[in-house]
């Protein structure tokens, strides 16, 4: 099978993480996979900041879980996170957003880094701390949260797929 599609049937997400940081030269290979997702237009709208910094994962986390109204570490433990923005102002900036994403957990997959995209990355950055924390990180006005990928190694076994869903694909 194509090393490409094998990498896409065999991903999983990882809800437990080791305490360890991404190796740099992987961490270099996945945000420039993400980089490189398809974007409408070509116009490459996602802005991608990783976030090692403990005490900034932890506000993130906190962020996150509020928008929940929960306690709980939304990240898991991971590491670190990739938080994905985009430019409100286009009209492709969710999808483009989500694709850079994509690429981001297949690439890390493909390395042996685990990942997890984690939702409400809109209500976080929506917020005044998250426009505070955009602010500080030099990202322009105007951008929205689209997700947040977390990467780490995985703490455990990767489980076994699920079996597909008959049905879902319709030929016309």
């Amino acid at each position: 099978m194509n090393e490409v599609i094998c990498s896409m049937i065999e991903r999983r997400s990882c809800r437990k993480f080791q305490d360890r940081q991404v190796d740099e030269a992987a961490l270099q290979e996945i945000l420039k996979a993400g980089l490189y997702a398809a974007s409408g237009m070509g116009r490459q709208s996602p802005i991608l900041v990783a976030v090692q910094d403990p005490e900034q994962v932890a506000l993130l986390s906190k962020l996150n879980a509020a928008v929940m109204g929960s306690d709980k570490d939304p990240f898991y433990g991971a590491p670190m996170v990739v938080v994905v923005l985009a430019d409100s102002s286009v009209g492709t900036c969710v999808e483009d957003g989500s694709l850079v994403i994509g690429n981001l957990m297949l690439a890390a997959s493909t390395l042996g880094v685990a990942s997890c995209w984690i939702h409400r990355a809109r209500e976080v950055f929506a917020s005044e701390e998250g426009k505070r924390l955009m602010a500080q990180w030099g990202v322009p006005e105007g951008y929205i949260g689209v997700g947040h990928c977390i990467l780490g190694y995985r703490d455990g076994e990767k489980p076994e797929p699920p079996a597909r869903k008959p049905g879902r694909i319709l030929r016309v």
